[in-house]
């Protein structure tokens, strides 16, 4: 067995769950045959295989930023329901 039920009640204990002898027996059975699958994995013959971030190939959707002129203070304040002169006046949050 990879993982004990000592450990599984740490894990348990950090992240401040209760769990009764029967979750602990499952969590513990289920934790190993995690371990044991990834230690499968780390079996595998990799060598040559690029790292890759995404399983398939993306491409970006955001479209490249351009340079254009600002649509101004008054337009930017035309809608504020309050402003002073060329700022958006807030309720104070702070007391």
């Amino acid at each position: 067995m990879k993982i004990t039920r000592k450990e599984v009640e740490h894990v348990a204990r950090l992240a401040r769950l209760e769990l009764t002898e029967e979750e602990k027996e499952l969590f513990t059975g289920q934790l190993d045959g995690i371990l044991a699958y990834v230690d499968k994995l780390n079996e595998l013959n990799t060598d040559g295989i690029v790292p890759t971030s995404h399983a398939v190939p993306m491409e970006n959707a955001f479209r490249d930023d351009l340079v254009l002129p600002s649509i101004g203070i008054e337009n930017a304040l035309a809608n504020a329901p309050d402003r002073s002169e060329n700022f958006f006046r807030v309720p104070k949050v702070i007391e």
